[in-house]
């Protein structure tokens, strides 16, 4: 070990050593690390057991019509370790027709409803996840309204949705 290793390099240097090549970056002290979909569920296992125990967030981005953007999706993971405080931003790119990444809620309990809202609001599955259901949008809507593609005035459906009042008295 050389004087200028950190517990993120060591933990970067594993990850590598385990999973060969990825695409790691780090910008203002902020490291990244891409993996393919189908390593996922083996890195983030990995990454936990390393010490990054905590799940921040879960959350996705549309990359619709982002000049040069090679994929449609980008899933990011937000993950800390509560010993040393740092923090490793993993990240998963996928296309339609059937953007789908393996949940991580046997992981942590936490990413149930964190996947349910991406689920809901970008369409993206989560296989394995155990109830994935709608979590912000009622279960009538069949659109995902962060997508890119979808209108920013709706298509109308919220006309359609039962009027919920409240009794002020």
């Amino acid at each position: 070990m050389t004087s200028t290793s950190s517990p993120i390099n060591d933990v970067l240097e594993s990850l590598l050593g385990r999973f060969g090549p990825l695409t790691t970056s780090t910008f203002r002290g902020q490291t990244r690390v891409v993996v393919q979909p189908d390593a996922l569920f083996e890195v983030l296992s990995f990454l936990k057991d390393s010490g990054f125990d905590l799940l921040v967030d879960v959350t996705s981005v549309d990359y619709l019509e982002y000049r040069g953007a090679p994929h449609r999706y980008g899933m990011v993971y937000l993950l800390a370790s509560t010993e040393t405080g740092q923090r490793l931003t993993l990240r998963v790119f996928l296309d339609d027709p059937n953007p789908c990444v393996p949940s991580v809620v046997s992981l942590w309990e936490g990413a149930n409803w964190l996947e349910r809202e991406v689920w809901d609001l970008f369409g993206i599955r989560f296989e394995g996840h155990p109830d994935l259901r709608r979590l912000v949008m009622p279960e009538e809507f069949t659109a995902h309204p962060l997508r890119k593609d979808y209108p920013m005035q709706g298509r109308g459906e919220r006309h359609n949705f039962p009027i919920i009042t409240r009794d002020h008295s």
